[in-house]
C-alpha cells in the first residue's frame, strides 16, 4: 500500500470510508477491507458507527499499531469541552487508547477556531491523537488555522473528484505539505456509468470507478476514502492503485467540468472565499 507522511505518520493513500454504513454491514466491511490489506479506516462521531467499527477493530488480526483510523468530531460540539467529551465518547465506541487522526468534521458557522484547534492540540499533546486535521476547510480558513494559528494539521478533508476540482486549495495544501483526503471520491457512485471514464476504463480493462480513484491516487498529496460495502467493491478500489494513466487519459479528464459539487449541507462554508 503506497503511502503519504504528514506530521510524521505514514498515511495509506486508500482508506475505507464508512459513512452510512451500520451495525453488521459496518463490522463486516472492516474486517474485510483490513483482512485484503486495508490499513486506513475512516469514521466519525456523526456516523453513528463509530461502536461497530470498534468491534471490527477488535475482531481483527491486525493489529492496533498497523491501522491507521481517523475520526472527527461534529460542527456542533466545537466548544472545547464539549470537544472533550465527543472525543471521550468516540474513543470509547472504538474501544481503543487513540486514534491517528482526530479531525474537525466541519467548521461552525460561529465558531472560536483557535479554541477549538487548542483543544484538538491538548488531546493530541496528551496521546490521545496522533495527528490533527480538518474537513470542508475552504482556503481561508485553512490559512487561518495553519499560519494565524500555527495548528499542526495533518490533512483536509474535502470532496473532490474529477467533477470537483480544488484548483486553489490543493496547491496551497501541496505548498505547505498537508495532504488532501478525498471524500466522496466516486462522486456518490454518479462516476460509475459515465462514459468519458467508460472510454479509458475499456483501454486499461478496468472500470470506470477504478480510472476515477487512479486519476486522484496519482496526485501529489492526495489521498481518497471510498465507502465500499461489499468485498467485490473493496477489492477493485484497491486495484486502482495499480493503474498508471497516461497524457491521453489525463487530456480527457480535464475537460470534465470541474464544478459539480454534490455535498452540500445548509451549514457548508463559502467555499470560494479565499
Amino acid at each position: 500500500m503506497q503511502t503519504i507522511q504528514t506530521q510524521g505518520l505514514n498515511v495509506p493513500r486508500l482508506g475505507l470510508g464508512t459513512f452510512k454504513l451500520q451495525g453488521k454491514d459496518c463490522h463486516a466491511a472492516v474486517l474485510s477491507a483490513l483482512s485484503m490489506g486495508y490499513r486506513h479506516i475512516d469514521t466519525a462521531e456523526m456516523y453513528a458507527n463509530e461502536d461497530f467499527v470498534g468491534d471490527a477493530l477488535e475482531d481483527t488480526e491486525v493489529p492496533r499499531d498497523q491501522i491507521h483510523l481517523t475520526t472527527k468530531v461534529w460542527w456542533q460540539n466545537l466548544a472545547p469541552e464539549a470537544i472533550r467529551k465527543a472525543f471521550d465518547q468516540s474513543l470509547a465506541k472504538l474501544k481503543t487508547d487513540y486514534v491517528d487522526f482526530y479531525l474537525i468534521h466541519w467548521p461552525a458557522p460561529d465558531m472560536n477556531l483557535a479554541s477549538a484547534l487548542e483543544a484538538l492540540m491538548r488531546i493530541k499533546d496528551a496521546g490521545g491523537a496522533r495527528a490533527i486535521g480538518v474537513c470542508n476547510f475552504p482556503l481561508a480558513l485553512l490559512k487561518q488555522a495553519i499560519e494565524e494559528i500555527g495548528a499542526p494539521i495533518a490533512c483536509n478533508q474535502v470532496e473532490y473528484h474529477v467533477l470537483l476540482g480544488q484548483k486553489t486549495l490543493l496547491p496551497y495544501m501541496q505548498s505547505k505539505g498537508v495532504p488532501l483526503t478525498a471524500y466522496a471520491p466516486l462522486a456518490q457512485g454518479r462516476l460509475a456509468a459515465m462514459p468519458e471514464l467508460q472510454q479509458i476504463a475499456d483501454k486499461h480493462d478496468a472500470t470506470a470507478a477504478q480510472i476515477a480513484l487512479a486519476w486522484l491516487l496519482e496526485q501529489d498529496g492526495v489521498m481518497a476514502i471510498p465507502k465500499a460495502r461489499s468485498e467485490a467493491s473493496q477489492r477493485s478500489n484497491l486495484d486502482a492503485l495499480k493503474i498508471k494513466l497516461d497524457q491521453d487519459d489525463r487530456a480527457l479528464i480535464a475537460k470534465l467540468p470541474k464544478d459539480q459539487r454534490f455535498v452540500k449541507p445548509a451549514f457548508s462554508p463559502e467555499w470560494d472565499k479565499e
